[in-house]
């Protein structure tokens, strides 16, 4: 549910909220709290920031998520739907029958007292994950493996859902979010449901300050800076990017230039790109 604040100061006058008041408000569940997590800042595994504008923000602690559904046949029940700061999604507390407890991503309708389960031949209902060689064609699903075992890779933010089209020689078509068309192998496990939240992309922070919170800095535009620093930069007055095609501050085309590489082992996988208008 969305809720716009009064404009009682600055900050609040454009601030629209997102607000559930099925959350619940009180710690995490300690026990399954990634010990020793620290932020990376922008940075890759050797040290160099590999994205741009990253840094500062409130400190987090990261959950762990069941992405790979372990505990075949072991039925479990929704305890309570908390808020995630390391993701766009609510996640569930599940406390299953045989004493362990495990986070998942909590899907649109998952209620608390819900009893959820992962099997071969589970029910078809919002929560429960299987094999998609086991879902009717036409169900949206969320959470799905790209190789059975390993976990799941696609469909994880907030209001996203794939929907299954066909299956065929050992493989399901799943139609993305993005509209692309993917073969996936009938083996590999998917979650039941649209992810929840759905409302997340439709909230406003209302000022600045939040976004830094959130450990986003702030990006200068290149027209604003030196000719040197930037390709856009320069110029007398106010100047767009002129006629050339909008560049990365290291020259390289910004916009419209395909990225992946043409050898990729899952090209052969993808029956319709995403950027292909239907």
């Amino acid at each position: 549910m969305l809720v716009k604040r009064k404009p009682t100061t600055p900050g609040t006058r454009h601030r629209v909220d997102v607000v559930n008041p099925e959350l619940h408000r009180g710690g995490p569940e300690k026990s399954l709290l990634v010990p020793g997590h620290k932020k990376r800042q922008g940075r890759g595994y050797k040290g160099h920031i590999t994205v741009r504008h990253r840094g500062g923000g409130v400190k987090r602690r990261l959950r762990k998520i069941e992405f790979k559904r372990t505990k075949l046949g072991v039925p479990a029940v929704v305890k309570r739907i908390e808020y995630d700061p390391m993701r766009s999604a609510n996640i569930a507390l599940l406390y299953y029958k045989d004493g362990a407890k495990s986070y998942i991503l909590a899907p649109e309708g998952l209620k608390v007292g819900d009893e959820v389960v992962a099997d071969e031949q589970a029910e078809l209902k919002v929560g429960n994950a299987l094999p998609l060689k086991n879902i009717h064609i036409g169900m949206t699903v969320h959470n799905i493996e790209l190789r059975p075992g390993k976990g799941a890779q696609l469909v994880r933010g907030a209001g996203t859902g794939a929907i299954v089209q066909s299956k065929e020689n050992g493989y399901v078509t799943v139609q993305l979010p993005s509209k692309e068309l993917r073969l996936i192998n009938e083996n590999c496990f998917a979650t039941i449901g649209q992810v929840g939240n759905t409302e997340w992309k439709n909230r406003k922070l209302g000022k600045a300050g939040r976004k830094r919170l959130l450990g986003i800095r702030p990006t200068v535009r290149g027209t604003a800076q030196h000719p040197g620093a930037h390709p856009h930069g320069g110029g007398e007055g106010r100047t767009g990017i002129g006629l050339k095609h909008p560049k990365t501050p290291w020259g390289k085309p910004a916009l419209g230039k395909k990225t992946r590489k043409k050898r990729r082992y899952s090209n052969k996988f993808i029956v319709r790109d995403r950027r292909q208008k239907v």
